[in-house]
């Protein structure tokens, strides 16, 4: 089955572009959702968390205590490094299994805000990228999370540059509020429709 990846910097509209995929019946996996989920559902990056965070990373009814591990990761580039090296093994393999799940779809898409950074890309074939211009992107976010340019800045500081991402990237859907989004995602359709065929 054809594998998409779907990415996009902070407040590109990455998400946007995987509803309208869904729309045309394209199945999505959401990697960061996931992220979080596997967090308290696979025993292995439990323990694994455990080990490297302390047990103090879960209460006692296994949650995760998020202020305990932001308290660690947050400006702290080498743990959250290390976090992101525990997580993202276990998004991947949560990935396959739900893959196995997928009849009947000709591709899917995996949305993905750190596909690039992670190398989750290699596992695709091939990757998509939504771009939009920074004071666009910076504008949007400071709407939707209602916070301040330099929080938005230092979000996107942690991804890659976007023109690193266009040299990574197979396909790129322009949202930059002037030209039309759902007729690239349209073209985008008919061509993943045909190279799934082959």
């Amino acid at each position: 089955m054809l594998k998409i990846g779907l990415t996009g910097n902070i407040g590109s509209g990455k998400t946007t572009v995987a509803k309208v995929f869904e729309l045309l019946g394209i199945p999505v996996f959401y990697a960061d959702d996931e992220a979080k989920k596997v967090m308290v559902t696979d025993e292995l990056l439990i323990d694994s968390i455990k080990q490297t965070f302390g047990a103090q990373s879960y209460f006692e009814h296994g949650t995760l205590n998020r202020k305990h591990i932001a308290g660690i990761v947050f400006n702290n580039e080498a743990e959250l490094k290390k976090l992101n090296a525990l997580v993202h093994p276990a998004v991947f393999r949560a990935f396959d299994n739900w893959i196995l799940t997928i009849k009947t779809a000709p591709y899917v898409i995996k949305e993905a805000a750190l596909l690039f950074e992670s190398s989750s890309y290699k596992m695709c074939d091939r990757s998509l990228l939504v771009s939009a211009p920074l004071e666009n992107r910076i504008a949007r976010v400071m709407q939707r999370d209602g916070i301040s340019q330099a929080e938005v800045e230092s979000r996107e500081a942690r991804q890659f540059p976007e023109d690193r991402k266009k040299q990574l990237a197979d396909d790129i859907i322009i949202n930059d509020d002037r030209q039309l989004v759902i007729p690239q995602v349209l073209a985008l359709h008919k061509l993943y429709l045909s190279l799934a065929k082959n």
